[in-house]
């Protein structure tokens, strides 16, 4: 559909039909016209309800609705980014306009709610939501862990023998609504009572509530409003309790401004529903998602420390928010479809979180998924959920104690319901049951004490290990051992690229390595990595030849790549040195396989020292150069290169003065013709006395953060409540990158290339700083 909109259109279509083509004669495709949200097949899975418009039409107009429908990743997260041109004024607009009637009896009721953090344009919101931020950060939510925890036990302790419960009725909706009203400050209320009133919240903002149902909405809903009015003027009775609305009471004294009466009682009463309606529902989606896959059940059975990212998997995958809502502030483009100033528009987030151009595999459920934490369940920028890491928190400790006492549980015979509406969705029952007799607790009481430890905020890599167990162990050369790792169930392996790595973790000793995969990226049925024993060795190297036997099961994380193949390159110059020649071997055999026009040369101290060395003389012949040192084979790299040439890129792999010589021999060729990989980093702990303090603004969230000069940018970024996703924290894995908009970066990673640096748009939070202590400007 490319035709301009314009809202004055005959009979309210704001679609140009005098530029109709298509042969129907109406320019709104038959899935656009039949697209209705309050249908069963929206509420069981949207985002498979909507496949076909991220397939065919990412941006169309519904006539059902009134709304333009956006579905695609990289649109929606743009609308996220400028909340200017796409306001969130109507977030909380009731999409089905109520009667008089109804109108009549909210009056009654005096029901005023004014604009939250959730529905408020700039310049209001962004001074309220950084007054009011600080109890959301990870180091306060971490004083909640306890009481959370304790209180999850007290609801698993009423059921456990029972053999069966609706985990909805009997746990996932009274516990976090306990938890909202103890971090807001709120007296424990009745919960049916509040129950039914947050329901009627939903249906009357995003449902579709016939006329006769209405009336009785409206009574709901008023009386909520009275109810939030009564317990905030109790609260104003004495305001230093614990809880963010007393805390939101003292800062009101302080920037009465901005911090207004009639701001408090709104949030009052969308705190009470935002602070557990969304994480009971995301709490109910996750387990029945996990039960519905046995196998990844048992796997957190198993290893909880796995949790973390299950959790983060299970929002992106069925998250509890399906579709948030914006309002067009000027004429503007979203995915090519011009849109006018006043434009309506359904952004479908959960379909966003399957759009396979950003998720690989996109309905696959992967609880190790590296980018899971990319998912639009919390929205994003300046308006990205404030409660996102006490959600987090919530469903990691459900998890974990449901998987430590009911391992056995599993999904009862039903058909799952939810309430109708366009934006959030849970299953109104969760009906499980076990043989109370398998209980654990019944012959290991110890069970009851055990508990991992909850990760607040965003999961790191290392929460998203995968068990593989050794086959076989080989020698591959002089101190060098070549391992095979397969997934213990003999299902297949993540398929990977050449210059991919994994991080193995070596054992018990709270180290991991990372490791270039050397096989043939076909092979899904096993990973192949070749280990030399490292003289100076930091303990993986050693481990591995010490304490690795076939049989073994090792904890994995990856493949991971940030040294890739150009697969378009004309033609190519692959360098490696010593255990170097891992990644590079398998881009040559995929050079080979593609017909790229490529040299290998394989340096090392002796040929009984070059691992896979026959192997490589096999498959590549006599583009195969071996410069062995014991044969005087030294290796010239003014030779090997040539002069410059912006049709070859070099790859290189191996010891750092390797690297070095090659670097400045290829000074004069063109800034990215030379590739390298690196696996150790000389990034040391941060001496303050050293550094110097700098500045970042976070431009989509509207944040400015200080970085002291003993704290990196990754610490600095996730006490401020901006998640970023982490794994080595070396500068070696290239995970925690972000965008720069402006400044200039102290570039200390050993990830980006020459140009990549030079062109200042990117860099790893984790290590790098701001050049000379300026400032910053991220794209967070």
């Amino acid at each position: 559909m490319s035709q301009s909109p314009s809202p004055s259109r005959a009979g309210g279509c704001p679609i140009d039909h005098s530029a109709l083509r298509a042969p129907d004669g109406c320019p709104v495709s038959h899935n656009a016209a039949a697209f209705d949200p309050f249908e069963d097949g929206y509420q069981q899975d949207p985002p498979d309800y909507v496949r076909w418009s991220r397939e065919q039409e990412p941006v169309f107009y519904s006539p059902k609705l009134g709304y333009w429908v956006v579905t695609r990743y990289a649109d929606i997260k743009a609308i996220f980014r400028d909340n200017l041109t796409f306001s969130p004024a109507i977030a909380l607009e009731k999409i089905t306009p109520t009667g008089d009637e109804a109108n009549a009896v909210l009056a009654s009721y005096g029901y005023a709610m004014n604009r939250t953090l959730v529905n408020e344009d700039e310049p209001a919101h962004m001074p309220r939501r950084r007054a009011l931020m600080e109890p959301f950060t990870p180091a306060e939510l971490a004083h909640h862990e306890p009481m959370v925890r304790q209180l999850t036990r007290e609801y698993v302790d009423r059921f456990i023998d029972d053999g069966r419960a609706d985990l909805v009725d009997q746990m996932l909706w009274e516990v976090p609504l306990t938890v909202a009203l103890h971090f807001l400050g709120v007296p424990e209320e009745d919960m049916d009572l509040l129950r039914q009133y947050s329901i009627a919240h939903t249906v009357n903002t995003w449902g579709r509530p016939k006329p006769e149902e209405q009336v009785a909405v409206a009574h709901a809903v008023g009386n909520f409003w009275q109810l939030a009015g009564k317990i905030l003027d109790k609260m104003r009775e004495d305001p230093s309790g614990p809880g963010w609305m007393q805390y939101g009471l003292r800062k009101q004294r302080e920037l009465p401004e901005v911090v207004t009466d009639s701001y408090l009682h709104s949030m009052m009463m969308a705190g009470i529903v935002a602070a557990h309606e969304t994480t009971a529902n995301a709490s109910a989606n996750a387990i029945k998602l996990l039960l519905q896959h046995p196998d990844v059940w048992r796997e957190i059975c198993e290893d909880p420390a796995l949790i973390p990212n299950a959790v983060e998997e299970c929002l992106r995958h069925n998250g509890s928010v399906a579709a948030w809502r914006r309002i067009v502030t000027r004429d503007t483009e979203v995915g090519g479809i011009a849109l006018p100033a006043g434009t309506k528009l359904l952004i479908v987030t959960s379909s966003a979180n399957h759009d396979e151009q950003h998720f690989a595999d996109a309905d696959l459920f992967d609880i190790r998924r590296d980018n899971a934490s990319d998912q639009l369940t919390f929205g994003y920028g300046s308006h990205q959920c404030m409660g996102k890491n006490l959600a987090r928190m919530e469903m990691q400790i459900f998890l974990e104690e449901l998987t430590r006492r009911l391992p056995h549980m599993r999904l009862a015979e039903q058909r799952f319901t939810y309430v109708p509406n366009t934006s959030f969705r849970g299953p109104e029952h969760l009906r499980v049951e076990w043989d109370p007799a398998r209980n654990p607790e019944r012959n290991d009481p110890s069970v009851l004490s055990t508990r991992a430890s909850v990760r607040i905020g965003e999961p790191s890599g290392h929460a998203a290990s995968r068990t593989v167990v050794v086959e076989h162990i080989d020698p591959a050369a002089d101190g060098v051992v070549r391992l095979h790792l397969a997934s213990p169930d003999g299902k297949a392996l993540p398929r990977w690229s050449p210059g991919s790595h994994i991080d193995v973790e070596c054992g018990n000793t709270g180290i991991s390595r990372q490791y270039s995969l050397c096989g043939d990226p076909a092979n899904t049925g096993a990973f192949e990595i070749a280990v030399l024993r490292e003289t100076e060795s930091r303990g993986g190297s050693a481990w591995i030849h010490d304490s690795v036997r076939r049989g073994d099961r090792l904890k994995i994380r990856g493949p991971r790549n940030h040294f890739r193949l150009d697969e378009g390159c004309r033609k190519a110059i692959f360098i490696a040195g010593g255990i170097g020649v891992t990644p590079v071997s398998a881009m040559a055999r995929r050079a080979r396989e593609l017909g790229i026009d490529y040299t290998f040369h394989y340096c090392g101290r002796s040929r009984s020292a070059m691992a896979m060395l026959d192997e490589l003389v096999a498959l590549h012949g006599e583009r195969l150069r071996v410069h062995a040192r014991d044969a005087g084979q030294r290796a010239d790299f003014a030779e090997i290169l040539g002069a410059p040439d912006a049709d070859t890129q070099i790859y290189a792999c191996g010891p750092a003065r390797m690297i070095e010589a090659l670097e400045a021999q290829c000074a004069a060729w063109p800034e990215d013709a030379l590739r390298v990989e690196h696996f150790v980093s000389a990034l040391g702990t941060l001496d303050p006395s050293k550094e110097q303090p700098f500045t970042v603004e976070l431009k989509d969230s509207g944040l400015t953060v200080e970085v002291p000069a003993g704290q990196t940018l990754l610490a600095a970024l996730r006490g401020a409540n901006i998640d970023v996703q982490s794994d080595c924290e070396e500068g070696l894995c290239g995970s925690c990158e972000v965008r720069v908009l402006a400044g200039d970066v102290d570039h200390r990673d050993v990830v980006l290339t020459r140009g990549e640096r030079e062109a200042n748009n990117r860099m790893m939070a984790c290590c790098s700083r701001a050049a000379r202590g300026g400032k910053l400007v991220l794209e967070l």
